[in-house]
């Protein structure tokens, strides 16, 4: 809606236009009429629409024709008074009035003209046979009035229709010559009719309508109003209305008859609900409404956005297949002005064997284009009508914006959905195969893609300790100079080198240590083509000794020459990885349910710090008798020597993890002396102690209750 309204009159001296505004103002006929009216304004809490009003008054005794001229290019409706008794005033309404604003305008935004008929208290016959042709002529009058300013007569009609026609012109919405709605009036109100199409059945049945008209007008419709309704339709058109539904051709009927019988507000205000401009196009404050993002932040759907996205595809999964076919994509993205994903989509979620999009895919598709884009996300939400379906101020609604990673670090817990891994590695080395085994395919069917559907990007779900995650999957173009700052923020990096290659570890090798040696990203090396002979890497040290000195976990083998759909583990390491970045996962079982995996998860749960104080005391208790060496140390700070007491055990199974994951040739036995020694004993035994305390109390504070 305009802000407000500049309404300017204008015509032959001597018709009235100065009474006709001291009319409206006093609501008398004044004694005295001065040559030309000051500009009034009309506060918008006493008109109709709710719209501030500018009235401006010409005089041609008054004022030069540069500032009529001035006063045309401002103003938003023209109403041309002239007398009623007074032909010469009626003929210059054709003859100079018309072509004069017309020539001041643009021939493709003309400005609405009223013809006003004064002083009809002289006379007892009608102007509007005279008058008819003329409207007939010019598309750009909307109405004529006949008034008086004398007798008050249809003052007030007449500022409401020159309101009526800035608020809700005819012009974009109808052709009067062919009597028929324009082709982008047509357009707007079938998008509108497909998004109120809930269930996709091609009509609209009872409680759609009810929805649509509470939707537009705040008022639901009564069960005989809704039966009238549609037999007006059935009376006017044989296909108007299907299974006691609305059709799309009953619905384009009924706006036409609105318009055609002077009712075009009630058009636009089902338009301008649905984000439409003037000009039909649908508004930037509608599509892009404001959102916040700060710095270091990303941006999720949340679960309304979800039901919402789920409610769209089952619509148009016609076959129930939990897929959709081309014919059902193009159907979906029908309220679209384009198509918005294109072939390379197919290869960046999962699809079914024949290449149609599955429910997980077009899930996560829209999860890749929050995160990625928000504003395009935000775009997409709004032609699907997402803020009148879910009845919420704009589609800002369906987004969640994370805090601050930091924050995240700072408090070792997270309650993101999605997390981004970074692949580097050099050309060749098998970063487009990790991506497509992210998604089911084995290199055989990953032959089949074409060069320029390709994708950088491969986003599906793993699952974290039971939790559904995204992961979303970006392959670094290998241009090791050019790297941008998208490149290097992510939640987890993967450094992938081909094992059949020499060369190949060296790009990742360079990359670490330029980008990665100091940040606390975590960082993964996967060992491409694990299924060809290994090469000896040219790089020194090679990927083991590597990864052991920049404490990494060691190369992780990788391939997806085979028969079977590639092991999803792995993806799922890097999600725990990229969850839990404060903690150094000693374990690289990938799968996250082995014995270390579990006690691991519950050190680092926010429940085991709550009720840690309390069962402290416990512990020392019970420690007390059995490690009597240790009591002196126990008793001055308890606190530091349970957490130091456990990262000694830590330090102990790491120790032996890393030793017993290494290559056979650089395998370090422990000998029998060192098995033997003081040290080692005292190690073990008061971690065994530790941990099997800790778990009976955990077992009795929190099991044994359930």
């Amino acid at each position: 809606m305009r802000k407000d309204v500049r309404i300017l009159l204008v015509g032959e001296p001597k018709v009235g236009k100065t009474s006709l505004i001291m009319s409206l103002v006093s609501e008398e006929f004044p004694d005295t009429v001065p040559r030309r009216a000051e500009e009034i304004t009309i506060p918008a809490d006493v008109t109709p629409e709710r719209v501030p009003t500018h009235i401006v008054d010409y005089s041609e005794a008054e004022q030069s024709d540069e500032q009529l001229y001035h006063e045309i290019s401002k103003a938003n409706v023209i109403c041309i008074v002239y007398s009623v008794n007074n032909k010469k005033s009626i003929e210059k309404v054709t003859s100079h009035w018309i072509p004069l604003i017309n020539e001041r305008t643009d021939k493709d935004s003309r400005v609405p003209l009223i013809l006003v008929g004064n002083k009809s208290d002289l006379v007892e016959h009608s102007s509007m046979e005279t008058i008819l042709p003329i409207m007939n002529q010019y598309s750009e009058i909307e109405t004529c009035v006949e008034c008086s300013a004398k007798n008050l007569k249809n003052i007030s009609e007449l500022f409401y229709y020159a309101q009526k026609a800035v608020l809700h012109p005819t012009g974009p919405l109808y052709c009067p010559e062919e009597k028929e709605m324009k082709p982008p009036c047509i357009k707007a109100l079938t998008r509108i009719f497909k998004v109120s199409d809930l269930d996709n059945d091609g009509v609209l049945n009872d409680l759609e309508l009810n929805f649509f008209q509470r939707t537009c007008f705040n008022i639901p419709l009564a069960p005989q109003a809704l039966e009238d309704v549609k037999n007006v339709v059935k009376r006017n058109m044989a296909d108007g209305v299907h299974d006691n539904g609305l059709t799309l051709k009953g619905f384009l009927f009924l706006h036409t008859l609105f318009i055609q019988r002077g009712r075009h507000e009630t058009t636009w205000t089902v338009l301008r609900r649905f984000g439409y401009d003037d000009d039909l196009e649908l508004t930037q404050e509608y599509l892009f409404p404001p959102l916040k993002i700060p710095l270091d932040c990303t941006t999720e759907l949340n679960h309304n956005a979800y039901l919402f996205l789920q409610s769209v595809f089952d619509k148009h999964d016609k076959d129930r297949d939990c897929a959709l076919s081309p014919e059902e994509l193009k159907d979906l993205f029908r309220v679209f002005p384009y198509m918005p994903w294109g072939p390379d989509v197919n290869n960046t979620v999962s699809t079914n064997e024949k290449g149609w999009i599955t429910y997980q895919g077009y899930l996560s598709q829209w999860t890749l284009t929050t995160y990625l884009d928000v504003q395009r996300c935000l775009e997409y939400l709004g032609y699907l009508g997402y803020s009148i379906i879910c009845e919420q101020e704009s589609q800002a609604a369906a987004i969640t914006v994370t805090r601050n990673k930091r924050i995240d670090l700072q408090k070792k817990q997270t309650q993101r959905s999605v997390f981004r891994c970074n692949i580097f590695g050099a050309r060749g080395s098998g970063k487009s195969g990790f991506l497509q085994a992210f998604l089911g395919r084995s290199l055989q069917r990953q032959k089949t893609i074409r060069e320029a559907h390709k994708s950088l990007y491969a986003i599906s779900t793993t699952y974290v300790y039971g939790q559904e995650k995204y992961l979303l999957l970006h392959e670094v173009v290998p241009d090791f100079d050019v790297l941008s700052d998208s490149d290097l923020t992510c939640d987890v990096v993967c450094l992938v080198y081909d094992i059949s290659n020499p060369h190949s570890f060296e790009y990742c090798a360079k990359v670490y240590k330029q980008y990665f040696l100091d940040s606390k990203t975590p960082c993964m090396v996967i060992g491409a083509k694990a299924d060809l002979h290994e090469a000896k890497q040219l790089h020194s040290p090679g990927p083991a000794e590597f990864c052991q000195k920049h404490k990494m976990h060691p190369p992780q083998p990788f391939s997806c020459n085979a028969a079977d759909p590639p092991s999803r583990d792995i993806y799922m390491k890097l999600t725990t990885m990229a969850m839990y970045p404060h903690a150094r996962l000693c374990c690289m079982c990938t799968w996250n349910r082995c014995t270390y995996c579990i006690c691991q998860n519950l050190l680092l749960s926010e429940l085991l710090q709550t009720v840690k104080a309390r069962l402290c005391a416990a512990v020392l208790n019970r420690l007390r008798p059995r490690v009597a060496e240790l009591g002196a140390l126990l008793l001055a700070d308890a606190e530091s020597s349970l957490t130091h007491q456990v990262h000694a055990v830590r330090r102990v199974e790491e120790s032996a993890y890393m030793e017993s994951s290494a290559r056979p040739s650089t395998h370090r036995h422990v000998t029998q002396g060192d098995t033997k020694s003081s040290g080692f004993w005292l190690r073990a035994s008061v971690g065994a102690t530790v941990f099997a305390v800790l778990g009976f109390a955990m077992y009795r504070a929190l099991l044994k209750p359930r």
